[in-house]
């Protein structure tokens, strides 16, 4: 409806999960029963997984998670949606759409609303206050006054949601082509300072700065880059964050080696990447100014010295090999990883130094 490119493919039904993953054995579908306590099955299809959900009303809810009953009225499963523009169904043979609560309207507008009253939606379930700013920051153009004031409002319920959910969210947000002003309104709104204290103005002008500099490099968005750019580069501060947010093993440690950024490593970014890995100086350089797009593709070569080789050449095997064997790496990576011949020729040189 927007020309924007569509990358998953969900169905709703009257029909059971049970009944679903039948009908699509029956014609050689294979299915993943991904959420099927909830009533989501997943065809497992030649272009791509697609998400078969039984229609649903919701029975309780406590802001965290709902209690659900399968429904056959469609109405009444548009109803449990959050966002009018989440509340479009299309007929899959037809493409009619039934639009039960303004959608199209506010999609033309690019309009995020809450279905009914802002704050009874959130109510429901409060990670609907990070998903509002997602969607807006995505797909919005005119705010929404009634949403805007019940984030603000209610932005203390996010304190309750499990910490994965709210990483995600924010971690989605981040990805987003250019996310700032969101964050702004969020930081405004009391909203920032309950899932991400540390991200004070200056911090959110240096992640206005990032993007700037991601654009003019032609490299990518990267939610966790972004996310250092929020935050003191401090170690220290990374892993606490790293922590609360239960970041995956690989997301820490990519947080973390950005807040171990310096001025000097923009002086050789070669040398840089080959140190801490072409992401991790990627990451660096841009979040400190600095120009990223030499590494764009570049494979940091293999140092072609082996201890083995010192030992033969009468060196004692231990911390003498190894001393010999970091001085001629150093001199390597400063002249720019010349070919085998110059590496011998440094080896030469410190081994005379070793016998002197």
């Amino acid at each position: 409806l927007l020309g924007v490119e569509v990358h998953d493919v969900d169905c709703a039904t009257v029909l059971m999960p049970a009944e679903v993953i039948d009908r699509c054995a029956r014609v050689g579908i294979r299915t993943v029963p991904t959420g099927i306590e909830h009533g989501t099955v997943t065809a497992i299809l030649a272009d791509g997984p697609v998400e078969i959900t039984t229609l649903r009303r919701d029975v309780a809810t406590d802001g965290r998670r709902a209690t659900i009953a399968f429904a056959r009225d469609w109405a009444e499963d548009a109803a449990r949606r959050d966002f009018t523009i989440n509340a479009l169904y299309a007929h899959p043979e037809t493409l009619e759409i039934a639009d039960y609560f303004g959608g199209l309207d506010d999609l033309a507008a690019r309009r995020v609303r809450f279905i009914g009253d802002a704050r009874e939606r959130i109510a429901e379930d409060h990670l609907r206050i990070l998903r509002y700013y997602r969607f807006q920051a995505r797909f919005g153009a005119a705010l929404d006054a009634e949403a805007e004031a019940a984030c603000a409002d209610l932005a203390h319920t996010l304190k309750g949601l499990s910490r994965e959910r709210v990483a995600a969210e924010l971690l989605t947000l981040l990805a987003l082509p250019d996310p700032h002003a969101t964050l702004e309104r969020m930081r405004t709104h009391g909203v920032l300072g309950v899932i991400l204290p540390e991200a004070c103005a200056a911090q959110l002008a240096a992640l206005a700065r990032l993007i700037t500099q991601e654009d003019a490099q032609g490299v990518a968005p990267d939610p966790v880059r972004r996310l250092a750019a929020l935050l003191p580069p401090s170690p220290d501060v990374a892993e606490t964050v790293a922590a609360r947010l239960r970041l995956s093993k690989t997301q820490r440690a990519r947080l973390i080696g950005a807040a171990e950024r310096v001025a000097d490593d923009t002086a050789n970014p070669h040398a840089l990447a080959y140190r801490v890995t072409v992401p991790s100086a990627v990451d660096r350089l841009l979040l400190l100014g600095g120009d990223a797009r030499a590494l764009i593709g570049w494979t940091p070569p293999v140092f072609p010295l082996k201890g083995g080789t010192i030992v033969a050449r009468g060196v004692t095997a231990g911390p003498a090999v190894a001393r010999v064997l970091q001085a001629v790496e150093q001199r390597w990576v400063a002249e720019g990883f010349p070919d085998p011949a110059r590496v011998e020729t440094l080896l030469n040189e410190e081994l005379a130094k070793t016998s002197t």
